[in-house]
């Protein structure tokens, strides 16, 4: 009998923390001691008043990675809330990133064509180079980075993955 290999998933998730010195440290430490690997890792303070930060982290594990990784989480002192928003309903995530690709001649044209297909904006420009930003989901970023590789693809600077629940209710 063979045993049933567990699915990893992919799942992001939203933690509501106090917008303190050191919360940040302690969340990746505990990813980092117990090997869990972090995808992505956004942190921005969401609630001057009550000094609340959001911290949004895209990790991947088997169902019970997940939930020890959620448990754990909870447990941490700063942290108030915890949410999955892979699994607690629909959610929109995006990420952001700035593409520069150097090229000239018909590769400058093509990159030009690319960018409009996946409505990208050219928000720096040289006669040797572009500074393309692109916005939408983790894989349509990937996408537009991998065709621009053969086009001139100099450099990636990507801000990570943002999500939000959609709907009237907060996280």
């Amino acid at each position: 009998m063979t045993k049933a290999v567990e699915e990893i998933q992919r799942h992001t998730i939203a933690v509501l923390v106090d917008n303190e010195s050191g919360v940040l440290a302690r969340v990746i430490g505990l990813f980092s001691g117990r090997g869990y690997n972090i995808e992505s890792l956004t942190v921005a303070e969401v609630d001057s008043h009550d000094k609340l930060s959001r911290i949004t982290i895209v990790t991947s594990g088997t169902a019970m990675i997940i939930e020890q990784i959620k448990n754990q989480l909870r447990r941490l002192v700063p942290v108030h809330k915890v949410h999955d928003l892979t699994i607690e309903g629909p959610h929109v995530a995006r990420e952001l990133a700035l593409i520069k690709v150097v090229a000239g001649g018909e590769k400058r044209v093509e990159s030009l064509r690319i960018a409009d297909i996946f409505r990208a904006r050219a928000i720096d420009s040289t006669n040797e180079s572009f500074v393309f930003e692109v916005v939408g989901s983790t894989e349509k970023v990937d996408a537009f980075i991998n065709l621009m590789e053969p086009l001139g693809l100099a450099d990636v600077s990507r801000t990570g993955v943002v999500a939000i629940a959609r709907g009237p209710n907060p996280i």
